[in-house]
């Protein structure tokens, strides 16, 4: 099964709180996901009216689809208990806070689900800081094997 990781995310922010929904969508949609054909450039999450959506999430079109294909960019509801959104509502009102999808990935009951993370951005300081410590780590690896 497919898992498609958003490892930009990670580079440019800090994840404070992960959370895991479902989420809405057409089965030309899910089709194209087994397949790992999902890209997150540019994807963000928005709070309208108490739903949590996905926006400009790029999930290509089915290859062997008809008429009834979906359109790659289009919005998609996430499926989160309420007491979730609302913790989610109450972060995203201090500053500096974001909802960013972080991976896509199918359950044990075939169930596609998004992790999406509370985010705080990170300054040009903090990513070498984090390249660093991810070299270190890779030489430490390098020299114990």
């Amino acid at each position: 099964m497919a898992e498609l990781r958003n490892r930009q995310a990670y580079h440019d922010y800090f994840i404070d709180v992960k959370y895991e929904a479902g989420m809405i969508l057409l089965g030309t949609e899910v089709k194209s996901l087994r397949a790992g054909r999902a890209s997150f450039n540019d994807s963000y999450c928005l709070l309208q009216k108490g739903e949590i959506w996905l926006k400009s999430l790029h999930i290509a079109e089915y290859s062997h689809g008809t008429v009834n294909n979906h359109d790659p960019l289009r919005d998609r509801k996430l499926l989160l208990e309420k007491r979730e959104i609302r913790k989610i509502e109450a972060k995203l009102k201090e500053k500096g806070y974001t909802l960013i999808p972080l991976r896509i990935y199918f359950s044990e009951k075939n169930l596609a689900k998004i992790e999406i993370g509370l985010a705080r951005g990170k300054k040009m300081h903090d990513k070498r800081e984090s390249i660093r410590q991810k070299d270190a780590e890779r030489e430490m690896k390098r020299h114990f094997k």
